[in-house]
């Protein structure tokens, strides 16, 4: 006889499968916004929708090869209409998806071109390891540096928490226009917690968009 932890265990698994599954779906939209190297805001319909590239993981923008990343992706599908596979949703909300363009695997791209890491959370495919390490035989992109550092352990030093920002700004304090933003990540922390709506002119949920996203 199954135990409760064990029924209960099955239950979680099989509803979790239920909600994933539920955002499996491919569909065409067209590319409105470059985040950063693996982040993108699509246009499907009159919905707009955030979507993380499947299985790999760009530099951070204030990371060296992070304004490279940005541009690799911006010049593969910005203003593109493209096909989205999407798998999941990840816990901040975003889709999660395998990204082309005619037969043009971008996620893959992005790897082999030295502008990404294959991110193994998301990464089901080995194809990602083999462009990977093709890209660091050949020291393209950011595998030209000594020692590169991937995105997960640089943001534990770098990156500054939103708690952070409402400390230093007395919570949320007095600033409201791009120019007084230091990083995308206070532009994102006033955006969301302080309804500095001036931040996000138009209305496409992506703030200061010199500093978050890629729009050329």
């Amino acid at each position: 006889m199954k135990s409760i932890l064990d029924i209960g265990l099955v239950t979680v698994l099989f509803l979790l499968g239920t909600l994933n599954a539920a955002y499996a779906e491919e569909f065409s939209a067209k590319v409105i916004v470059v985040i950063d190297g693996d982040t993108v805001l699509i246009l499907r319909g009159n919905k707009q929708i955030k979507v993380r590239l499947a299985g790999i993981d760009a530099p951070e923008k204030m990371q060296a090869f992070g304004e490279n990343s940005t541009q690799s992706l911006a010049e593969l599908v910005l203003h593109k209409q493209v096909r989205v596979d999407s798998q999941a949703m990840d816990s901040y909300g975003r889709m999660v998806a395998q990204i082309k363009v005619d037969e043009l695997n971008v996620n893959y791209e992005q790897v082999q071109r030295g502008m990404a890491w294959a991110y193994s959370r998301f990464n089901r495919s080995k194809t990602l390891l083999i462009l990977q390490n093709g890209a660091m035989e050949a020291k393209r992109g950011l595998w030209a540096q000594a020692d590169p550092i991937p995105p997960k352990e640089w943001r534990k030093t770098h990156a500054t928490s939103q708690q952070q920002y409402g400390v230093q700004n007395d919570i949320c304090g007095s600033k409201r226009y791009c120019s007084q933003m230091s990083s995308c990540n206070e532009a994102n922390f006033y955006l969301s917690h302080c309804n500095a709506r001036s931040l996000d002119k138009n209305h496409n949920g992506v703030p200061c968009e010199n500093l978050c996203g890629a729009t050329k």
